[in-house]
């Protein structure tokens, strides 16, 4: 097998902890869109609990876009359960496991598995919902106060018209190859086509054993479950690309759950989310085939024209114009790669670029995964798989809310981009094995992931700081102070709009619109602040741009709120 070319982290200004260097400074980056609030409409007779609702701003990003269904006419179009528009191509046109049980096992030349939702319910409950997803699927409001609403949608009682599979995929865990994996405790449903002809698939999370479940009992319970409809809807609209969350439900069945992973397991609330993306294909579904040799190298290339055809068609038309589309590579040989040439090499670049701008806008709000092993990591660029993830308070680069991976801190927040760059190392290399791509258009793909990070890095900090271009040295002094005092990321942005640009400001006052982030420092550090605030004061004064409109445009990307774990666990405590 080839050995693709890494980029060296140098391209990022983030020093990561283990992965190159253990010792450097930390210079990173944060950026918000929208706001999310937790309101209590009228409820329904089917449930005691809050609806949520979202306040978007008018750009939206093309995957996680809230649309309005209308037709042409522009009436809306809402649907019964019932009367949902399924497609089901991926169960058509992909190989199939020709079993049909739940035993454990290595699923051979299949991507897919059929298998039923089989979670067991004692008088199911619709927890919350989120109306803008219902209107992604034109699904109307109605539905939710069906009595038959959790049966249906907790996969209790079958959903007509739907054709359930889990799906065979691998990936690499912690940096080493942990062969197969798959969905676990998750179930497709199938995929339902909107008036707009969008395609979302829904997937129900704890829905019971399939194939993948190894030694797990296939279920979930009220606590995670909680997490991931939260943070899948608070991404959405900070404006972050992500799975989505059409409702949360409990199972009325306990679970047995070891939280703490200390011995002392205990009875928890059973739960389904469903979740629904455009597709949940992840890195890991292709390197699956491709560590299976010969046989299933074929899988690879039909999972590639899949992907393509349906969630990449403009990468086909672009193949039939007579126009070339030529890089040349930074490589010694100065090399030259055509996309138009091979629709495989466009596709590589694409995921790699989508790849790099979710990353990047992670750092810019302070989001850590917490698990980016290639398994969790989507085609499409969202985010994917809510584990233990969880958003800065204090600035800390070295955080990480996994606790299993505290000691190498492979995944911590300094460390996403340069693991974003290996990830598509090894997706490009599932690729490579089977012929779809060569060596160049391998390493093209990674730097252009290097290009298109500090791009979008370096748009999102200069807006943050309400500058008109990027300042790389006030952006490397600010984080580096902030990682010094431990400065809360997201606050000290917000207030960071308050700044005046007037340059006679004496000192003692300077930092008085910056008091609340900047608790208990020092008279050194006090200094070091005062300078950089003045700095900062000198650079917007510059501009013929107003405090007044300064504030806003800076207000518009930096977040009151994000979704803080206290914030998490007072929703899981009061549930």
């Amino acid at each position: 097998m080839m050995m693709l070319r890494v980029c060296p982290s140098s391209c990022f200004y983030f020093r990561p902890l283990n992965l190159f260097t253990s010792s450097a400074k930390f210079p990173f980056c944060p950026s918000l869109r929208r706001e999310l609030r937790l309101v209590v409409p009228s409820r329904s007779s089917s449930s005691s609990f809050p609806r949520m609702e979202s306040f978007s701003a008018p750009e939206t990003d093309s995957l996680g876009e809230d649309t309005k269904n209308q037709t042409d006419e522009g009436e809306k179009i809402k649907r019964e359960l019932e009367e949902f528009n399924w497609d089901h191509s991926f169960v058509n046109e992909l190989p199939c496991d020709p079993r049909t049980d739940v035993i454990s096992r290595k699923v051979f030349n299949a991507c897919y598995s059929k298998v039923s939702p089989s979670v067991q319910v004692d008088d199911p409950q619709l927890v919350s919902w989120s109306d803008s997803v219902a209107e992604l699927l034109d699904l109307h409001p109605k539905e939710f106060e069906r009595p038959d609403f959790p049966l249906l949608l907790s996969g209790a009682k079958p959903l007509p018209g739907a054709m359930p599979y889990a799906q065979c995929y691998g990936g690499h865990q912690f940096g080493r190859w942990a062969g197969q994996l798959g969905d676990g405790r998750a179930i497709t449903l199938g995929e339902v086509l909107n008036s707009k002809g969008e395609r979302w698939e829904l997937q129900l999370k704890g829905a019971g054993r399939t194939p993948y479940s190894r030694f797990s009992d296939g279920l979930a319970v009220l606590r995670s479950s909680i997490r991931e409809f939260l943070c899948s809807e608070a991404m959405h609209c900070l404006g972050i690309p992500t799975t989505r969350a059409l409702c949360l439900l409990t199972t009325g069945q306990g679970v047995i759950r070891d939280m703490f992973y200390d011995g002392n397991a205990k009875e928890e609330p059973g739960a389904i989310v469903c979740r629904v993306s455009q597709s949940f294909l992840r890195f890991g579904s292709y390197q699956i085939h491709a560590s299976r040799g010969e046989e299933d190298l074929e899988i690879v290339r039909k999972l590639a024209d899949y992907a393509i055809r349906h969630h990449f068609p403009h990468i086909e038309k672009s193949m039939n114009r007579s126009d070339s589309l030529s890089f040349r590579t930074s490589s010694e040989d100065d090399s030259v790669v055509d996309l138009t040439s091979n629709k495989y090499a466009a596709w590589v670049v694409e995921v790699a670029e989508r790849t790099a701008t979710l990353f990047a806008r992670w750092q810019g709000v302070g989001f850590t995964h917490g698990v980016l092993n290639t398994d969790n990591m989507s085609i499409l660029g969202q985010t994917i798989d809510y584990g233990p993830f969880g958003f800065l308070d204090a600035f800390d680069p070295s955080y990480t809310p996994n606790t299993t991976d505290l000691p190498g801190r492979r995944y911590c927040f300094a460390n996403q981009p340069d693991i974003g760059l290996w990830n598509i190392a090894q997706f490009a290399e599932a690729l490579a094995a089977a012929q779809l791509i060569n060596e160049k258009e391998a390493d093209y793909a990674m730097e252009r992931y290097g290009d298109k990070f500090m791009d979008e890095y370096e748009a999102i900090m200069t807006k943050k700081l309400g500058l008109s271009k990027y300042n790389k040295e006030m952006t490397s002094d600010l984080l580096n102070n902030m990682a010094v005092d431990k400065v809360d990321y997201t606050n000290f942005f917000r207030l960071l709009s308050n700044v005046k640009a007037n340059l006679n400001t004496p000192d003692d006052e300077l930092l008085k619109p910056l008091r609340p982030a900047l608790l208990d420092i020092g008279k050194e550090r006090k200094e070091a602040w005062i300078k950089w605030v003045r700095g900062y004061i000198q650079e917007v004064s510059g501009g013929d741009t107003s405090d007044e409109e300064r504030k806003a445009r800076m207000d518009s990307v930096n977040p009151k709120y994000v979704l803080r774990n206290y914030l998490c666990q007072s929703a899981i405590d009061a549930a």
